[in-house]
């Protein structure tokens, strides 16, 4: 570090519902203060439509005002110990991605303008809004006859969660809003350009535009505008308002504008990060490295690995991108990740048992009482399609070897452990094209507070799991970006060798259930290729009956250890 005097760095993390703030100590990176403010527009903070199941939209003042709350409030805690504003050196922005809105010429969102105020379709669209599937299949066939570069970078197929997927379907079903858009940005670059004041000229994060924009130095950066204009000829226009450049987490978005830190409650011309895509971020507050794979667990969940940029990686079917910088400087980042896991649990215990009830803990409880097999269940994890490796949102979940004994809690294991052997399948599918994994560390409530599950993934996967020390690892990883932009420390390395740190507990695979879990794993497989994989020849005649096989096996044993 440049000073002896403790610095302190802000992360603002800008998650699904809500955004956290937390004040770090950039000596060790411990938590300050933090707090948190829930956006207001819609249920949970998103917009939605009861005709359109799949609309997910945000109202980008939630965003601005719940950063003034939160920040507000985290300061007012660290001031009750002694925390002056002024030490405050940097700060760090992370946000979901792909969440693109339109703006106007001088940055403005559009919801602005009065004759948008109200419409969905000119606010954010989360990152979860899956109402461009059928664009995304189409921006994805024309990639693989015209394009097919475009396609090594992305896993081979383009998602409906991302960024041209989701301009195409507002040029189609809304084409006043995206003809009255001067551009459309992220709102992990617009929030920080809001900050610095630098709105009418953002800068652009390598993160989000190459994991969810397209954006390559192989073909010199976004799509080209003939490609695009194939499908509506405003794409090719906004495509003409995207910056030529994009910058990696070690570059500044700006420093904090005099009115924004009247707002905020700091000292103007602070340091501001480039901002980036909270998953990679958390991977960053996780102290990722070369080998290290991190699991992001929560709704959804999203795996993070690096590789050195000094050597050329392979094209990896599935993946959700491999680009240079967009986690450290000098590596590749690759993103994987499942659509759906937190989401499954819910579902199940809140949506199909919500007069039972039974909780997540009850549930957790009985299912430990059981052995893997014994139950002679098995479940996809596709309840909200599959992310990796099939990139497919049009599949859905399955819960086979039902009974009419089956219990509610046997359910709730099968899909602890369907998500599971997803993770599972995304780790061999990286392992496969050449990139080791030597750990894997896991964040997130989920990983914090349900150790039964985190024992269960390393059963799975045959792998032991640490666990972050943070509970705010993605807002860390924002803060460390702080710290490295107000020079407390000269690089990441150094600085995620001062601030991360895992539990002291671990989790071990235990040898005689991850064997059980091996067979298992096969029939998932075979299951993950029938009805996941196109033109697939796969039998299903005996997975039937091999969980039957599995099931007598796993409680003839327990009868005589019994």
């Amino acid at each position: 570090m440049s000073s002896s005097i403790p610095r302190y760095a802000l992360g603002l993390d800008f998650g699904t519902n809500s955004v956290r703030a937390l004040i770090s100590n950039t000596e060790d990176g411990s938590e300050v203060a933090s707090a948190e403010s829930s956006y207001r527009h819609g249920e949970n903070g998103i917009v939605t439509d009861p005709s359109q199941p799949e609309l997910a939209r945000q109202h980008p003042s939630d965003y601005l005002d719940g950063a003034a709350e939160a920040v507000r409030s985290a300061l007012e805690k660290a001031k009750t110990i002694g925390v002056p504003d002024f030490q405050i050196c940097g700060i760090g922005i992370d946000a979901t991605g792909s969440t693109p809105m339109p703006i106007d010429a001088a940055g403005r969102s559009l919801v602005e303008n009065p004759q948008f105020e109200s419409n969905p379709h000119a606010m954010a669209w989360l990152w979860k809004d899956h109402t461009s599937i059928e664009e995304a299949n189409e921006l994805t066939a024309a990639a693989k006859t015209q394009k097919p570069c475009y396609l090594e970078k992305c896993g081979g197929t383009y998602s409906s969660e991302w960024y041209w997927a989701k301009l195409l379907k507002c040029a189609r079903t809304a084409p006043e809003v995206i003809e009255a858009a001067h551009s459309w940005i992220e709102i992990a670059d617009w929030i920080p350009a809001v900050m610095t004041g630098n709105e009418a000229h953002p800068k652009r994060g390598i993160c989000q535009a190459g994991h969810k924009g397209w954006f390559h130095d192989d073909w010199g950066g976004y799509p080209d505008a003939e490609f695009l204009k194939q499908f509506d000829p405003t794409l090719a226009r906004i495509r003409d308002s995207l910056p030529e450049r994009t910058y990696g987490i070690d570059h500044l978005a700006g420093h904090l504008s005099v009115q924004w830190a009247e707002r905020l409650g700091l000292a103007p011309n602070i340091p501001v990060a480039i901002g980036a895509l909270d998953a990679h971020m958390g991977a960053v507050g996780c102290g990722i490295q070369t080998g290290t794979l991190v699991k992001i667990l929560g709704t959804s969940t999203c795996d993070i690995i690096v590789s050195p940029t000094t050597s050329e990686l392979p094209y990896i079917p599935g993946l959700c991108g491999i680009v240079p910088d967009s986690v450290l400087p000098q590596h590749f980042g690759l993103e994987a990740g499942q659509s759906a896991v937190g989401d499954i649990f819910n579902w199940w215990v809140k949506g199909i048992l919500p007069q039972s009830g039974l909780t997540h803990e009850a549930l957790t409880q009985l299912a430990q009482s059981q052995n893997p097999g014994e139950s002679g269940l098995l479940a996809l994890d596709w309840n909200n399609g599959n992310r990796t490796v099939l990139v497919d949102p049009k599949l859905s979940g399955l819960i086979l070897g039902q009974s009419l004994h089956t219990q509610a809690f046997e359910i709730y294991r099968a899909l602890l452990e369907a998500t599971a052997f997803g993770a599972r399948m995304i780790m061999e599918r990286i392992e496969n094209y050449g990139v080791p994994i030597r750990e894997v560390i896991a964040c997130g409530g989920i990983a914090e507070k349900n150790d039964f599950l985190m024992q269960l993934y390393a059963d799975v996967t045959g792998r032991t799991i640490r666990i972050s020390q943070s509970s705010q690892t993605c807002a860390l990883g924002a803060a460390i970006c702080g710290a490295v932009a107000g020079e407390a420390y000269p690089d990441f390395q150094s600085a995620q060798a001062a601030m991360t740190h895992t539990k002291d507990r671990s989790f071990t695979p235990d040898a005689v259930d991850s064997k059980t879990y091996d067979q298992l794993f096969d029939l998932y497989t075979t299951l993950h290729d029938a009805f996941g994989v196109q033109g697939s020849e796969t039998d299903l005649f005996h997975v039937m009956k091999m969980l039957l096989d599995i099931r007598q096996q796993v409680r003839k044993k327990r009868r005589t250890q019994a």
